[in-house]
This record gives structure tokens, sequence and C-alpha cells, in this order.
């Protein structure tokens, strides 16, 4: 069977945005790449699939999931078809994402100093008081060149009228940068020809960025600054991404334990000596980065590493305190915020969002629960989730059960169809959903975006959820030049 014959299989839910299909015919950013698989017979297709799979396990691209009971560790899927953005569609998300981090990261420095998007009511104090991830300890803290979110993830949606939404921002500790990398140097093996034949951009120099930014943070004014990835240690579920960056770096990758604190410095322990630390990429969320501070049993970050922070003797990387921003009841705020502090109106929208900490919306959403996805404000990985057209009676009355005893702590959306991509399984080419993570550095010279991003599949039929964590995979993200 040749190729040709798989797009007759191809079936498009007549509701949903499908990124390669059109009114029966196949989108212009997908004609070349689609042209190129008809050469192919599915025999040489599933060889091809199967050359991914063995890279990806010879290079251990692997991510953990801890609740399937099966040892720790999984080989990432990964889908052999790309996804692909035209140079217009990428223009409209860049402009959009840009838009959006000077907004928040605008709104950190004022949460974190004057107040004045509490003092001119456009949002409630006790919003930003009674998220978790506001830390006191970050009041009138100097972080240098203000610049809070370094590293963001972002992640976006496409509704079934092809617009794009913004689902949630990640700024804290975002993870899955290796995974993009990876995918595009396995899409290099198993098609050499096809990226410069559809004059891809490329996505090689994001360690090359984040590692100028990080250089540019450092106290000390050498040459070369000493910058260290710290990580929470092998057995975190992203700890492959951590040895990747490190060694695209070029820089150290550490744990707590190989870090002193000495007259409010930082210090690796090294073979030669105690060696001073510039400039900290850490991957260790903020409750576990000094057990002076946050968590006393933290076995993970560095005792007064804080103290060192505060009188500017190490840059940490992204700044302590950003979960406030990134808390999913503050993300209903994010236009309010574009609108206040940049005097713009929102370029990429919000999905709509009901906070159940307020009592109408809470009704509201009880009483069309099975229309609804309600999700923890500060979860990540798809936990801690109810699927309101998914669940049974039984899971509906605990899960608001469990709302009641702390609704400020949930939001609800509705249930958003997310457009569908094609997807190489079972020797056929077949529509699953998709999402989208760019992902934006930022630094003194401004926000750069890796033209790309994760797209993370759906890999099950019908299914909306594309975390890893909950069975999805990825595939590669193509932005065309022109």
């Amino acid at each position: 069977m040749q190729t040709s014959e798989l797009l007759q299989s191809y079936l498009v839910d007549a509701n949903t945005w499908d990124e390669m299909y059109s009114d029966a015919s196949v989108r212009e950013q997908y004609k070349k790449a689609i042209e190129f698989m008809q050469q192919l017979s599915v025999d040489e297709l599933n060889k091809k699939e199967e050359l991914a799979k063995r890279l990806f396990m010879s290079q251990g691209i692997t991510f953990t999931v801890y609740s399937s009971g099966e040892g720790i560790e999984k080989i990432f899927p990964f889908d052999i078809i790309p996804r692909i953005i035209t140079a217009a569609e990428w223009d409209f998300i860049e402009k959009g994402i840009k838009q959006r981090l000077k907004a928040l990261n605008l709104f950190l420095k004022d949460i974190y100093s004057s107040q004045f998007i509490i003092k001119d009511g456009v949002m409630p104090a006790d919003m930003i008081y009674s998220c978790p991830h506001y830390l006191r300890e970050m009041h009138n803290f100097p972080v240098p060149y203000d610049i809070y979110i370094h590293i963001s993830g972002i992640d976006l949606i496409r509704n079934n009228d092809g617009s794009f939404y913004i689902l949630e921002d990640n700024l804290r500790t975002p993870s899955g940068v290796s995974y993009m990398l990876e995918n595009r140097e396995i899409t290099k093996r198993i098609f050499p020809d096809l990226l410069p034949q559809n004059n891809v951009r490329s996505v090689t120099e994001y360690p090359t960025i984040l590692h100028r930014n990080l250089v540019s943070l450092s106290p000390r004014q050498n040459k070369n600054p000493t910058i260290v990835l710290l990580t929470p240690g092998i057995y975190n579920s992203a700890y492959f991404e951590h040895t990747t960056l490190a060694r695209l770096m070029g820089v150290e990758l550490v744990e707590g334990s190989d870090l002193v604190v000495d007259n409010h410095k930082v210090y690796m322990k090294t073979t030669s000596g105690l060696q001073q630390v510039d400039v900290i990429y850490r991957r260790v969320d903020d409750d576990f980065l000094d057990p002076l501070v946050f968590d006393a049993n933290s076995r993970l970050g560095v005792a007064g590493i804080m103290s060192a922070y505060r009188k500017g003797n190490v840059a940490i990387v992204n700044a302590v305190g950003n979960g406030v921003a990134d808390d999913k009841a503050i993300y209903t705020f994010v236009p309010a915020m574009i609108r206040y502090y940049l005097n713009e109106e929102p370029i990429l929208k919000n999905v709509p969002t009901y906070q159940l900490g307020k009592d109408e919306e809470r009704e509201h959403v009880f009483k069309n629960i099975t229309e609804m996805v309600i999700k923890k404000t500060n979860e990540s990985g798809g936990y801690g989730m109810l699927m309101g057209s998914a669940a049974t009676e039984e899971e509906i009355t605990k899960y608001k059960a469990e709302v009641l005893l702390d609704p400020r702590q949930f939001i609800a959306q509705p249930i958003i169809s997310l457009s569908s991509a094609p997807c190489y399984m079972d020797g056929k080419l077949q529509p699953r959903r998709i999402d989208l993570r760019p992902y934006a550095l930022c630094g003194p010279g401004g926000i750069e975006i890796v033209p790309g991003g994760l797209t993370r599949v759906a890999l099950k039929e019908g299914s909306l959820i594309v975390n890893s964590s909950q069975g999805g995979g990825s595939k590669d993200t193509w932005v065309l030049a022109h």
C-alpha cells in the first residue's frame, strides 16, 4: 500500500480544526512533506518509525511516570510526522507571547514591591495573598535587571475555529525543551532532506541563547563566570533534560550537596577546592531551595543560598517567587495585566476560566460539570484534574467535596476541542489532538523565542490529555521561514 492511500483513511472530525487538512484538501504548508511521504511505502515508513524509537532508546531520551508502577523510566513516545506552522502564524504567536511575558514580568516586579495593581483595584489583594506561591521573602528583593522570568514555556492550544488560545503559563521551572531539541535531531536523522526542502527554521540555538543570557547575569564582571545547573537528582522526572542542557551549554550539573554557602557566597566543591558560583540555573522548586528559609527538611537545596541571592553575590534563574504569576487563578487576570501595565489589548486570548472561589462561578460550573475541566491552581503535569465529560457520578461527587474544602485552589474551563494533526499509527495517518509549548528566553537584551517548541500529542484516540505524565507523546514542530 502506498502512502497516497494513507490519506484516504485520514478521517477528520468536522468539529475539529485540523492542522493538515481543510475542506478535503491538504493545507499549503503540509503539501511538500505529504508529497514526500507519498513516495515512501508503508514498509519504509515503519522502518523510519522503528529507527526513531531505537535512537530515543539508545540516547536515553526518557521521562518518569510516577503513577504507573512500572519502574521509573519510559521512552518518550515520538510521532514521525512533523507539526507545521506557517511563518505568519508564528509571527502572531511570537508577538502574543512577548506581550504576555512583558506584562507578567511587570506584574511580578509590582506585587513584590509597590503593588499598584492592587491599589488601583485591578486585582483583589486576597487573590495574591491566598496564593501558596506568593513569597513574602521576595518583597522588595533586588532581582538583577528586574527580570523574574528568564525561561518560560507558554502552553497554546487551537480551538475549532482555528484561533490560538493560551492554556497556561509555566514560569517556574518549565520542562520539555530537551524533547524539542531531540525531536529535531531525530527528524534530521530519519528525514535528512525534508528540513532544507521546506525552509524549516532552526531550534538548535536554544542552549546558546540560554547560556549567553546566563553569562550576562553574572554579578562578577569576569569573562568566564561559573554557571551551574542545579538538579534535584536522578529521580526527578526531567533528569534527562537537566543532563542534556548542562552538556549542551558546557556547564556543571550539580545537586544541592555539591554546593556550599560561606560568607553569603555560593561555592561549588571541586577536586581542587571550592570554586565560587556566579549563576545558578535551578531546576529545584522554591520550597526546597533553601532549608533555612523554606522547607527545613529539604535535602535538595543549599542552606544559605537565599542570603547569597539577596546580597547579589549569585544570580538565580528563574527568580524565586514566580509561582504567583503562573497560579491558574491568577491566569484569569493576565488580560487585565496586559491592559494595565502595557496599555494594549491582548494579542493571544485566554481560555474562558471560572474561579471556584467565587460562589456564582462555582455554582455555574457545578451545574455544567460534564462540559468542564476542573484543575487545581498549582498542580502541573495533568495531575489533580477532573475531565467532566469522562468522569463517573461517583468521581464527580468526590471531586466536588474536595473543591468545597478550599475553592480558591481550583479553576474550571469549558472543555476546548484542541486542534488535531496527522500522526503515523499502525501504518496509517490518523488525527490526534495536540497543543504547543514554545520556549521564551528573556535576558537583558530582551525576549527571544526559539521558532518551534514542543508539540505534545494525545496518543489515545479521542483523548484531549497531552501530558507525558498522562500517556501523551510529542512530535517535531516546524516553523517555516516564509
